[in-house]
């Protein structure tokens, strides 16, 4: 190497070096990004062309699933793989959540057109390329939210976040919406949403939901402790279902004796990730420090007679009507156990009411300048 360009005779190389690469960083993300955009586009206008045309724009046609089959067949012979069944059922679901006329439009795209103007029936990719801000796998997750509140506030928020295909994907699976709108802190809730992790990174505080939705309890006004217990038991499916997809049900009143004394736990679950008991100990009324000393009992138990060698500690999850935060912080941090207090819901509120509250929200940390780290 010529003494001329060794690196102790010229230290700004290092600076130079960072340029280029930052250069081409840039423009790898920059190409990846046209490549989704164009691909979004591409399957927008299929979804068109199956309802508008094939389907002669009807939502849905009796022939519906037969011609998806066909089409399927016919476009896999000729362009490979991609075009499965589901993946044209997405096509088509995209196009009828994102119709001409009303293709999301967000902050983070810069150039917006006028209301008057319609996309024309031709494939102006160009002009379609620009509208859509997430990748196609982010949308075909998007289209299956349950409705078009939920699918309006994940994808702002995947865009405000920049958030993967898995995290959009675990924030839908986790009711991270429904949970925001009915959370007392949903200031807190959405500040953490946009923290990004590892793809394979999983706590006890990811895994476990605060509030829970148990609307399919159909409880009347008025209940016990016992009567929900029995309740969730009806419902074991469906609890599990709001639990999260890695919990199972290991057993209810489990009895421990500690010195003369018996306690029962209400309920038992296993957590395959976690890779641990969790402890749920259900209240009817607002949690108290008392309610995390009687955990912390119950868990040192279940540590010393319960767990297997090859399993991590257990967790403890308090569910309860209500959760003042203060006191859930003072009464929980810095216990030898791990131990997490949520709310639950037997109701969920009005959707209008939600979206309220979410867009309420949102306004105010756009006014908040942002926190130094």
């Amino acid at each position: 190497m010529p003494r001329s360009i060794k690196r102790q005779t010229l230290p700004e190389y290092d600076v130079l070096l960072a340029d280029v690469a930052r250069v081409i960083e840039d423009a790898r993300r920059a190409a990846a990004r046209s490549v989704n955009a164009v691909m979004t586009a591409t399957y927008w206008l299929v979804g068109r062309r199956v309802v508008e045309h094939e389907q002669g724009g009807r939502a849905r046609a009796d022939y519906g699933e037969a011609l998806l089959e066909r089409l399927s067949a016919d476009l896999t012979r000729r362009f490979g793989r991609g075009f499965s069944v589901d993946n044209l059922e997405s096509m088509r679901l995209v196009f009828l959540a994102y119709p001409p006329s009303g293709i999301s439009e967000t902050s983070s795209r810069k150039s917006r057109t006028k209301k008057s103007e319609t996309l024309s029936r031709e494939s102006d990719l160009a002009s379609l390329t620009s509208r859509f801000g997430v990748s196609w796998s982010h949308y075909a997750l998007l289209v299956r939210t349950r409705s078009d509140y939920a699918r309006n506030f994940y994808e702002q928020e995947a865009l405000r976040g920049g958030w993967t295909v898995r995290q959009l994907r675990r924030q839908i699976d986790s009711q991270f919406y429904e949970r925001t709108a009915l959370s007392q802190n949903k200031d807190a809730m959405m500040r953490k949403g946009q923290i990004a992790k590892p793809e394979d990174a999983v706590s006890p505080e990811d895994e476990i939901k605060d509030p829970y939705v148990l609307e399919f309890l159909a409880l009347k006004d008025e209940y016990a402790e016992t009567e929900v217990e029995e309740a969730l038991i009806r419902h074991l499916e469906t609890f599990l279902l709001e639990l999260g997809s890695d919990f199972t049900f290991v057993g209810r009143q489990r009895r421990l004796r500690v010195g003369a004394a018996w306690y029962r736990v209400d309920l038992l679950f296993f957590h395959r990730r976690l890779r641990c008991l969790v402890v749920i100990d259900l209240k009817l009324g607002e949690f108290t420090h008392a309610d995390a000393g009687q955990m912390h009992l119950y868990l040192n138990y279940a540590r010393e007679h319960w767990t297997l060698p090859s399993e991590n500690p257990p967790v403890g999850l308090i569910l309860c009507a209500k959760k003042d935060h203060a006191v859930a912080k003072y009464a929980l941090e810095g216990l030898p156990n791990k131990v997490l207090a949520a709310e639950y819901r037997t109701a969920l509120p009005k959707e209008r009411l939600l979206v309220e509250e979410m867009e309420k929200t949102r306004r105010q940390l756009l006014r908040r300048p942002p926190r130094a780290h």
